[in-house]
């Protein structure tokens, strides 16, 4: 049957196949090429932004209207797409609505059973889906990440001499705003947890559960805040991939390394709680996961999602608190005790410390800001 990681990759892998039966055949030469140096989660992401825009010319551009689908456009039709013609694609998609087989869907990682399992760990923000289910709008994330991926395209074709124009190279990135990063405080941190552990704000109907699961949920959220790991790497989690003779927990990263994270004595208190009860329980999995759903298979990413978004509503009501921002929450405290950027980075999994750099990086001017009132020029 295989390892948890190992079904996570095939059924991508197996997604965007079925993806790529739809689109004309010289896309499946693009992701050919691509293959070694991509992961199986970014080619389906590619998959998706792909069909968008060759929908997008199918459906708007008069010359192709003639045409029995999308797996009819051609290279040269490719080609043929200018600069104003990607920027008019790019206003498109600020409000669309979809056609026959102009299928948008985020990709989040938020499906069912295994498929539940497969996905980026946070509920798209790039991809708004309106009230009325045809009609989609994308912020300017949305924007500059499909764009990325028509560059990534076009650049791939013109570097192989099948086309001899590029013109996604000319049209410039959607300006992205940078947000403030979004955390609990250490006051929030403690009620979060005190939540969890009693259950006295839930309602009735969530109390029932409540009494089955308080134990596995304080030990999902102990291990979040307590290392900074991912949703998808949490319930990745086998019961023998947590050592308490270092307190570590090896994890497998998004792209597949493996690694090892650490956890404070706070974390394992919480963890070895959990493991009495789940020591108790019948697995349905056949490679023990650490985390369990009520039907005893291994918790779903979404299934997390929903249990932090349910507590973290007796905590705040200002900040839309996800798995995401509890790893935002560790970040910010680990750089605040360190000061050390590049452990935060290494910590958190971070490819490039520049991407932790962008997400900190107001950190540092509040520190900035207040070294300027230290240093008093006269006696007050």
């Amino acid at each position: 049957m295989g390892s948890y990681q190992d079904r996570r990759q095939k059924y991508v892998t197996i997604k965007t196949r079925e993806l790529l039966q739809d689109l004309p055949p010289f896309i499946f030469d693009f992701f050919r090429g691509i293959e070694h140096t991509t992961s199986a989660n970014t080619r389906l992401a590619y998959a998706y932004d792909i069909r968008v825009y060759l929908n997008y010319m199918y459906t708007q551009m008069p010359h192709l209207q003639s045409l029995d689908s999308i797996k009819d456009i051609t290279l040269q039709d490719l080609e043929r797409m200018t600069a104003r013609d990607i920027e008019c694609f790019l206003e498109y998609l600020s409000y669309y609505e979809k056609g026959n087989g102009d299928v948008e869907k985020a990709y989040d990682e938020t499906s069912l059973s295994l498929e539940d399992n497969m996905t980026n760990e946070e509920e798209p923000e790039d991809v708004i889906h309106l009230k009325r289910p045809n009609f989609h709008q994308n912020s300017q994330t949305g924007k500059a990440r499909k764009l990325s991926t028509i560059k990534t395209l076009y650049h791939y074709f013109y570097k192989q001499e099948r086309i001899t124009t590029n013109a996604p190279s000319i049209v410039d990135m959607p300006k992205i705003h940078e947000k403030p990063i979004i955390r609990l405080e250490v006051d929030e941190i403690a009620k979060l947890l005190d939540v969890v552990e009693s259950g006295e704000q839930l309602t009735e109907k969530q109390k029932i559960y409540h009494e089955f699961t308080k134990k596995r949920d304080l030990a999902i959220i102990a291990i979040l805040l307590g290392t900074g790991i991912r949703v998808s790497e949490c319930v990745g989690i086998n019961l023998e991939d947590i050592d308490f003779n270092y307190n570590g927990v090896k994890i497998t990263r998004k792209g597949g390394n493996e690694t090892i994270i650490y956890f404070s004595t706070e974390v394992e208190k919480i963890l070895r709680d959990y493991l009495i009860e789940r020591k108790n329980k019948p697995c349905k999995d056949m490679d023990n996961p650490l985390f369990l759903s009520l039907q005893n298979k291994r918790i779903s990413v979404r299934s997390v999602q929903l249990l932090v978004k349910k507590y973290s509503a007796h905590v705040t009501t200002l900040k839309k608190i996800t798995p995401h921002k509890l790893r935002s929450t560790y970040g910010t405290q680990l750089y605040q005790e360190t000061g050390d950027i590049y452990l935060v980075a290494d910590v958190l999994g971070h490819k490039d410390v520049n991407t932790t750099k962008r997400h900190y990086a107001q950190m540092d001017d509040a520190r900035r800001k207040y070294a300027a009132t230290i240093v008093k020029l006269r006696e007050e």
